[in-house]
């Protein structure tokens, strides 16, 4: 049975191949479709990337090293109950010099289509085993951002060789370049 995370709240992950689903549903009548944005931040030890190219997003869906990959882009969510975009992180293949890997979404466009994170309703990331697509665990957005446009959903980070899961849930004002100026 998958377990239910809270904001802060981290897991072994204990496997070698991890899928990170993010699913949501827009609000009806807000006129523009949401086009969410799942990324992948792969960072060393100095909590930056170490090249561009370990930055994955719908831009640069794979990262150099192999381990990381996006299903894509989804301009619409909603589509379905699962995942409206997903990320692939094949652990045995990580650069060693990944320490730690930040997972965001943000909303494309949300200033010319005055959208944010309270029109946004089931919204969730999840982390799967990816070769069964056993559900290991969740975690659920609930109103705690009415004005985001940005969050920082989660973490996979190395403690000693072990990979782990904390779920984070960081709201910020700004999208997809706040965190490329955070992180590059």
């Amino acid at each position: 049975m998958a377990i239910n995370l809270q904001k802060g709240q981290r897991i072994e992950i204990g496997l070698s191949k991890v899928g990170i689903g993010l699913g949501w549903d827009p609000n009806e009548g807000t006129g523009s479709a949401f086009d969410l944005d799942a990324s992948a931040f792969m960072l060393g030890m100095n909590k930056k990337i170490p090249q561009d190219e370990f930055f994955v997003f719908y831009n640069n869906q794979k990262s150099p090293d192999g381990a990381v990959e996006s299903s894509g882009d989804d301009l619409t969510g909603g589509n379905s109950d699962g995942d409206d975009e997903t990320l692939t992180v094949d652990i045995a293949k990580l650069d060693p010099k990944i320490q730690e890997i930040v997972f965001t979404v943000t909303i494309h466009e949300y200033e010319t289509r005055r959208q944010n994170f309270g029109q946004v309703r089931n919204s969730f990331i999840r982390i799967y085993n990816a070769q069964t697509n056993e559900e290991i665990a969740k975690y659920e957005l609930d109103e705690d951002f009415s004005v985001e446009t940005a969050v920082e959903f989660g973490r996979i980070y190395k403690r000693g060789t072990e990979w782990k899961f904390e779920a984070m849930g960081i709201g910020y004002k700004g999208g997809l370049q706040y965190f490329v100026s955070k992180y590059a």
